[in-house]
């Protein structure tokens, strides 16, 4: 079983990335093979809507989002982490969702799913909405709400124990799911 966590943030080591792979590590403590990817890390360009996949499933678009389909469709979970800008989602993670649209009619359906948003204040709610929505659309399975946490400065999210173990569970009942659906 394998579980796929998105870090949709570009501050490397920040709290997304802090809850993302705390998450990650409660589903490989389930026994679960993780991996982290690094948005801010690749070249990803956005939908032209040129609509070339709606006939072939196949974004036309040549860049590292080619390097990530694989990832989701072998997943058998994941996790996508953003920090709130602007009560939304991060560019990056706006980027990637955009992008999923060459998979839309049930290449990721049926995937456990978990959501996670960081804020220096407020806006959670409006982008675990907004993750949760992404999932239900392409039929994947959240397995709650998604987790929102507070914290403007790198490693403020260690201090919350309430959520550093919110995670955790998170990354633990993505792979109880998925174990549960055979």
């Amino acid at each position: 079983m394998k579980i796929l966590g998105i870090v949709c943030s570009p501050r490397k080591e920040g709290n997304t990335e802090i809850l993302v792979r705390e998450a990650l590590a409660g589903a490989a403590e389930k026994g679960a093979e993780t991996e982290l990817l690094h948005l801010a890390d690749l070249k990803i360009s956005p939908c032209t809507a040129c609509e070339a996949c709606s006939e072939t499933g196949e974004c036309i678009i040549e860049d590292d989002m080619k390097e990530i389909y694989p990832k989701l469709l072998s997943a058998d979970g994941i996790i996508i982490g953003t920090p709130v800008y602007f009560w939304t989602v991060s560019a990056q993670a706006k980027l990637l969702m955009d992008r999923t649209y060459a998979k839309l009619g049930g290449d990721l359906g049926g995937k456990v799913c978990g959501a996670i948003a960081v804020a220096a204040g407020r806006g959670t709610s409006n982008v675990l909405t907004l993750l949760n929505t992404f999932f239900l659309i392409h039929g994947m399975r959240p397995v709650s709400s998604g987790i929102s946490a507070y914290g403007s400065k790198k490693g403020d999210v260690k201090k919350d124990e309430r959520r550093m173990r919110q995670a955790r569970d998170l990354g633990q009942r993505i792979v109880e799911a998925i174990a549960k659906s055979g």
